[in-house]
């Protein structure tokens, strides 16, 4: 009994003292990670508000958008990179093992920032979650990680990223697990990318990036009334989700049918975004649209607004030009909360935060996230709110979603294991 009993307590020590560098490898290498991301992250959010202010000061550069995105294609041709499918390509190489090649970073980079510089209507974390996953993914080869170990890395880069960018360290940790396979959440990635998350959000937040918040003034009571009005909103907005995801990607599809060769597609679309612009008569719908969200939080909205930055994203990103498609499903949750809002007399500031993260979660299939996000965009004040339209979007949204290479694990409606990419 006395070696038995000596025998358990080695194999428990050494079981410790396993688990103990196991951790300290996951700390330094998290740590790594959301230095070297935060960093870039950083800068690629000051290029961003550069460029911006660029825009906005020189309107007449939305001119030059076809020309831009001649130079987008030319840019990635030269990189060998003709075949990258963005986040798509960042989500595969998680469950499926493709490669993820350091080059897409600053193909990315670049292509982003001229986008949004002359006009074309994109978000930002497409390519933060392509920049971190590439630089995340790169570690891992330089220190000969296996390949599940690289899968972690890439997560923990794409979280570090996620959070420089947007500011929201909670929602960035989770974003990255909860993306890649819904129905089920990799937690052995889970304190290696609340580490990197963190980490690239100080890093930020030391050199002054700002989060973009909308703290909630006016809160109605959570009654039996409001209840009711805010689910009928969710169940709306999950309608919007699935609106959005498929213009983006019959966009994408009539663009190859029409026209097979990049160059003459990217350069058509840019000469549709342009067209738009004049049709319109200014520029509210060009660049990413956060704008509009604080618009909306004030109570300013037009019954179009959620439909055309629906369509200038779809004439964007489905023509090749880069950015992402997270921030536009904010505009568009948004506006088309506050519209309900202003038509049923209910707190149009809340129904503007509770349609952008009902709209969020039902393009990416993420409702952790998204009541994450919520929270440390609008406070935790509206909670009741936000968890009632997060889960009612998530399940009314079916199986649709922005990224093909997303898996449906699970059943929303059932425990049963499907394994199915989204619609």
């Amino acid at each position: 009994m006395k070696k038995e009993f000596q025998s358990k307590i080695r194999s428990s020590l050494q079981n410790s003292f396993q688990q103990l560098k196991v951790f300290a490898k996951w700390i330094g290498f998290a740590l790594l990670s959301g230095a070297l991301v935060g960093l870039v992250g950083t800068l690629f959010y000051f290029c961003l508000s550069a460029v911006t202010r660029l825009r906005v000061d020189n309107p007449w550069i939305v001119w030059l958008l076809p020309i831009g995105g001649l130079m987008i294609v030319g840019g990635y041709h030269l990189l060998h990179n003709e075949k990258d499918s963005g986040t798509n390509l960042v989500i595969s190489s998680i469950h499926s093992g493709d490669e993820l090649p350091l080059r897409m970073a600053p193909s990315i980079f670049f292509s982003t920032l001229l986008t949004h510089m002359l006009g074309g209507s994109a978000g930002r974390e497409g390519a933060a979650l392509q920049l971190g996953g590439s630089i995340g993914n790169a570690i891992g080869k330089v220190f000969s990680f296996d390949e599940k170990d690289r899968h972690i890395m890439t997560m923990c880069g794409m979280s570090a990223a996620f959070s420089a960018l947007f500011g929201t360290p909670m929602a960035a940790a989770i974003f990255s697990m909860e993306v890649v396979s819904v129905g089920i959440m990799h937690y052995a990635a889970l304190v290696p990318c609340v580490i990197a998350s963190l980490t690239a959000h100080a890093i930020a937040g030391y050199f002054g990036a700002k989060a973009e918040t909308f703290p909630l003034v006016l809160l109605p009571d959570f009654t039996v009334g409001s209840a009711i009005k805010i689910s009928a909103l969710a169940a709306l907005c999950a309608l919007v989700s699935v609106l959005f995801c498929m213009l983006l990607h019959h966009a994408a599809h009539l663009y190859q049918k029409y026209l097979k060769n990049a160059y003459a597609r990217i350069f058509a679309g840019g000469c549709i975004v342009v067209v738009l612009t004049l049709l319109v008569g200014d520029q509210t719908y060009n660049g990413s649209g956060i704008d509009l969200v604080g618009q909306c939080m004030n109570g300013q909205v037009r019954p179009e607004m959620f439909l055309l930055k629906m369509l200038f994203t779809a004439a964007t990103l489905g023509a090749g030009y880069k950015g992402g498609e997270i921030v536009p499903s904010f505009c568009i949750g948004g506006t088309f909360g506050c519209l309900f809002g202003t038509l049923v007399g209910f707190s149009p500031e809340l129904c503007t935060a509770v349609g952008m993260a009902a709209v969020f979660c039902g393009v990416t299939n993420c409702p952790i996230t998204s009541l994450l996000i919520s929270f440390e965009m609008f406070g935790y004040e509206g909670m009741p709110y936000f968890l009632l339209a997060v889960a009612l979007s998530y399940m009314m949204s079916g199986y649709h979603g922005l990224y093909h290479t997303q898996k449906i694990v699970y059943s929303k409606f059932r425990t049963d294991y499907i394994n199915k990419k989204v619609v």
